[in-house]
């Protein structure tokens, strides 16, 4: 059967238009490298948006999906399966939790979180305290109720009504944060330790030190959303243990399977009984595919040379980033933690993160943005130092292009 060649013009042919993708259509990759259609390559900065922790092919990864593909795929929550289970354990043997629901992605681990602190409230205190405060500039997912609770209104427009009962506070603000706390009322605070698409803005430790206070005077429950700055991200398991500060839950996804969607809401025993037989659930969610990928993707980050080496990484990246900033006078600033990075664009260069998104393109080396003024920098945890070095080498150029 003759088969159409597949072009960036059949994407508006058969696709809804909510995306758009650039020109390139990557069809191979290895390690922190890609190639395109025609061959070129790039370094890989993106990593799928903090998704890819270890890069592309890792053989690792490969074996674990080749090995359960030939054993199970799928059951149903009618059973459970042996990889969901080992996950399960190895995930709370690795954190503060004592149980774990199973998702495919981190709009729904934390469509989960949000309904499992209304419902614990329900139970514990009365349908009265149902509110939820969150903060503007976050982000949660797609789903009506995700994008209420984050606090970015371009992605509710056109889709309200919206769930009542959300307030949402200044990041990084505590008195704005009391301001809108009760004990009769509020029944859960979310936060993201560091903010993502709301431009790699990390938490205050003082702040998040205050939340996990304010949540215990009130009897709310404290929700970290570590879609993206989970699984090894930081240099720690879990952002929450670099600060010190335990929530009751904590949502994890992206980097999770390494690029097969997996995601989960990791609890303790008492705030989990809230979910009881028959109150939430998932199709796919704990899929044993899935759960084995996400097995070998644990076992391999939470290694400390490999937390250890994110930190070293990072650090390298920084440097690198900070010196093409001050030569070309187009950043001010690199923040974040590990390797989820925000190089904050210059007055000068205020609403153009897109500009050198392509540049970089341009010479072969893929960065994101988080918003119109941060350059977002989230690549593989394992990207060698070579990789690094050949990256800022080509971002350089491109900056240099388009500064000229």
């Amino acid at each position: 059967m003759h088969k159409e060649p597949v072009t960036r013009e059949l994407f508006d042919q058969v696709m809804v238009p909510n995306y758009a993708p650039g020109s390139i259509i990557p069809v191979r990759g290895e390690g922190s490298r890609i190639w395109d259609q025609e061959g070129r390559e790039f370094v890989d900065l993106q990593g799928g948006i903090a998704v890819s922790c270890l890069g592309h092919s890792h053989p690792g990864l490969l074996s674990a999906l080749h090995d359960q593909a030939e054993k199970i795929w799928h059951l149903s929550n009618v059973m459970t399966n042996e990889p969901a289970l080992r996950l399960a354990k190895s995930l709370c043997d690795l954190t503060f939790a004592e149980r774990v629901f199973f998702a495919n992605s981190g709009g729904e681990a934390n469509e989960a979180a949000f309904k499992l602190v209304r419902r614990y409230a329900w139970e514990h205190h009365g349908p009265e305290k149902n509110e939820i405060i969150s903060f503007k500039g976050a982000f949660h997912g797609r789903t009506l109720f995700t994008v209420s609770v984050g606090g970015q209104p371009k992605y509710l427009e056109g889709f309200e009504p919206a769930p009542g009962g959300i307030h949402h506070a200044e990041f990084n603000d505590l008195e704005s944060v009391k301001k809108l706390i009760s004990k009769e009322k509020t029944c859960a605070i979310v936060v993201e330790p560091i903010q993502g698409e709301g431009g790699v803005m990390p938490g205050d430790p003082e702040f998040l030190k205050g939340l996990r206070e304010l949540c215990d005077e009130h009897d709310a429950l404290l929700v970290f959303d570590e879609v993206q700055s989970g699984a090894g991200r930081t240099g720690h398991m879990y952002a929450y243990q670099m600060y010190n500060v335990t929530p009751d839950i904590l949502t994890s996804a992206k980097g999770l399977g390494g690029g097969f969607p997996v995601a989960a809401m990791l609890t303790t025993a008492h705030v989990a009984k809230s979910l009881g037989v028959g109150t939430h659930g998932s199709t796919y969610g704990g899929n044993a595919l899935a759960c084995a990928v996400a097995q070998k993707v644990v076992d391999t980050i939470s290694q400390p040379d490999i937390l250890k080496g994110v930190k070293a990484r990072s650090d390298r990246l920084c440097k690198g980033m900070m010196d093409i900033g001050e030569r070309y006078g187009v950043f001010s600033e690199v923040r974040g933690a590990g390797l989820l990075l925000g190089c904050v664009l210059t007055e000068k260069w205020q609403g153009k993160a897109k500009d050198f998104l392509n540049a970089g393109l341009d010479e072969g080396v893929m960065v994101l943005v988080a918003g119109a003024n941060v350059v977002r920098l989230a690549p593989s945890l394992i990207i060698p130092e070579s990789d690094i070095d050949d990256a800022l080498e080509r971002f350089e150029k491109a900056v240099k292009k388009l500064t000229a």
